[in-house]
């Protein structure tokens, strides 16, 4: 009796596990089938989401820019007022247009950028494309140069800040980015030229290859404006080697800048992670604490720093039109800094809205990546 009742009670338990399993197993995977799509469906309306974002972003700052930009009068008037007799500058004024009402020029302008027209320049009569295009392939040269020295001097002080805690070698790396951080970038590379170009005389002031390397870039059939691959395409070590040179200072005082940031990020998310529970599971089980930096604290740590890259190279964008005069590199920065001194708005409105598409972009594959690597992302 005994016997009968046990095998009776553990009957429906029992006897019945494997059907059960399978039920539970279908069960679970049809919930996880319709999961995994809802999560990819989401996720694709996250991308599209972000990206129908640029388009507001870019509109809101190209109608700032317009409207401040003649808060002062017409561009004509401004560029050059004292350069031309009163007659002469009213039919210039009437036939650029600028004496129509303000709201025809804004939706006259708007309809030029849509067909790909920002206009032409007052002070030299060039098409403003052609001024993005001959001088933008020298910003984002430097910038991409500036982020590797910000993203190597960063990451590395930043881990050995955090793997040294309270210690004299992280109170010195904290100072050093806090010097970085608050040094204006036009300062640092006024002593970093007075350092290694007048008293060490290693690397050159200014420019960005010296006029040997120029001749040789225009045997070119087709250069790209980027003078390290055009370098690569001449084939010839002794021009690229000048314009590493060249490069070197203008992207050491533009990445230090963006390299301060860093360092405290990293610094302040390795040490974070390290004081997390699966951390001190591992650090319990013996496990080494370069290893524990390695394997389990670094990569948490990263997460925060793709995240704030979008916002710093916004950061290094505008500090490429003081890098770029300072150190006479020829790129939209130091364009920019020349057209607002000849007061010339056609020229600048076109620079601002290019850095503002730019940062829109970068912003929009930051906010992509940043979804794809962190899983409390939610879409």
């Amino acid at each position: 009796m005994s016997n009968s009742t046990a095998v009776t009670s553990a009957g429906p338990s029992a006897g019945t596990p494997a059907s059960a399993r399978n039920a539970k197993g279908d069960g679970a995977a049809s919930a996880a089938k319709p999961r995994r799509n809802r999560l990819s469906g989401g996720f694709f309306r996250f991308i599209l989401t972000r990206f129908l974002l640029i388009i507001p972003t870019v509109f809101i700052l190209v109608t700032i820019v317009f409207f401040v930009m003649r808060a002062t009068g017409d561009p004509i008037s401004a560029a050059m007022g004292g350069r031309l007799t009163p007659d002469e500058l009213q039919r210039r004024i009437h036939a650029a247009g600028y004496d129509r009402p303000l709201i025809v020029q804004y939706l006259d302008y708007l309809g030029g950028l849509l067909r790909g027209d920002l206009g032409t320049t007052l002070t030299d009569n060039q098409p403003v494309i052609s001024i993005l295009v001959r001088y933008g392939a020298a910003t984002f040269e430097l910038a991409f140069l500036a982020l590797i020295v910000a993203l190597v001097i960063g990451i590395g002080l930043g881990r050995i800040a955090a793997r040294h805690r309270d210690r004299a070698a992280d109170a010195g790396i904290r100072v050093f980015a806090i010097l970085c951080y608050a040094t204006p970038v036009f300062f640092l590379g006024l002593m970093l030229k007075l350092i290694f170009a007048v008293w060490i005389n290693v690397l050159p002031p200014s420019g960005r290859s010296d006029l040997a390397s120029e001749m040789q870039f225009n045997r070119l059939v087709s250069p790209t404006g980027f003078y390290i691959i055009d370098a690569l395409q001449l084939g010839n070590m002794t021009v690229l080697a000048d314009v590493l040179r060249h490069a070197v200072l203008p992207a050491l005082a533009l990445g230090l800048l963006t390299a301060g940031v860093f360092i405290r990020l990293v610094r302040t998310n390795v040490i974070s992670t390290y004081n997390s529970g699966y951390v001190e599971a591992a650090r319990s089980r013996g496990v080494s604490e370069k290893r524990l930096l390695d394997k389990h604290a670094w990569r948490p740590a990263l997460i925060p720093i793709i995240t704030v890259m979008g916002m710093q190279i916004a950061l290094m964008l505008a500090g490429a039109v003081l890098t770029e005069t300072t150190f006479e590199w020829k790129g939209l920065g130091f364009m920019l800094s020349t057209y607002l001194k000849a007061r010339d708005f056609v020229a600048v409105q076109g620079i601002v809205i290019l850095i503002a598409i730019i940062v829109a972009v970068v912003n929009f594959i930051v906010d992509v990546v940043a979804a794809l690597i962190d899983p409390r992302v939610r879409y």
